[in-house]
């Protein structure tokens, strides 16, 4: 995550476990790594996490009194990592706010702020901060996602107040809400390139279907992005 008000780089440790379960090694790059393509060499497949809001200057939005926790220096890195991805064929997991910067960095926009475009019908996070909500999402047949998980209506947990409004070009959405919203998406003809807006990371470690997800992007990168190996 950005640098925090002591000064501190952070990453909730569930990110990190959910790797090692899966057999996989975490590396973490702080934002503003200037030498990043150094360390982007050496990876075999790239996590991009949860977070604050994406800085609405990077894709023409509005400025909106819900947005927080923005850093353009965690932005601009990230926007990086994922075009880089894109363009290098690297096997890659995004999560929430890691799922919007993949739609920004390909050219999509957000959403800036969900409850006003599709009501509260369903719930897309909790009532406090680091709440949580649990929500049906009906994935598409036949796609890589339900491929994964094994199953067409997962129940997640979800934390976000935004999300892809315009899907950038080349990405196809996989998985919705009941109430319209895009909750994962798919880059077209890469490897193994997977975006979700819940947060598989909150319960991988009770629940095998979402655990699947980091098996799965440690399988491409063992595999060289090839999936299945």
């Amino acid at each position: 995550y950005a640098r925090d008000d002591r000064g501190r780089f952070h990453l909730p440790a569930e990110y990190v476990e959910s790797v090692r379960r899966a057999g996989g090694i975490p590396w973490l790059i702080p934002p503003g790594e200037e030498r990043w393509r150094e360390l982007f060499a050496q990876l075999d497949a790239l996590l991009l996490t949860g977070g604050g809001d994406v800085d609405p200057v990077f894709y023409g939005g509005k400025p909106h009194v819900t947005i927080y926790g923005v850093d353009r220096v965690r932005d601009e890195t990230e926007i990086a990592l994922a075009r880089a991805a894109v363009a290098e064929h690297k096997p890659t997991l995004a999560i929430c706010r890691g799922c919007q910067i993949v739609n920004v960095a390909l050219g999509g926009t957000l959403i800036e702020h969900l409850p006003e475009e599709v009501g509260q019908r369903v719930p897309h996070r909790g009532e406090g901060p680091r709440s949580w909500a649990f929500h049906a999402v009906t994935v598409q047949a036949g796609s890589r996602l339900a491929e994964i998980l094994g199953t067409l209506e997962p129940e997640p947990a979800s934390s976000h107040h935004q999300a892809i409004r315009l899907l950038a070009a080349g990405l196809d959405t996989v998985a919705r809400a009941a109430d319209g919203t895009i909750e994962a998406v798919e880059l077209r003809g890469h490897p193994f390139f997977e975006a979700v807006q819940w947060h598989p990371e909150h319960t991988a470690s009770s629940d095998p279907i979402q655990q699947r997800l980091f098996d799965a992007l440690v399988d491409a990168a063992r595999c060289r992005g090839s999936f299945p190996c």
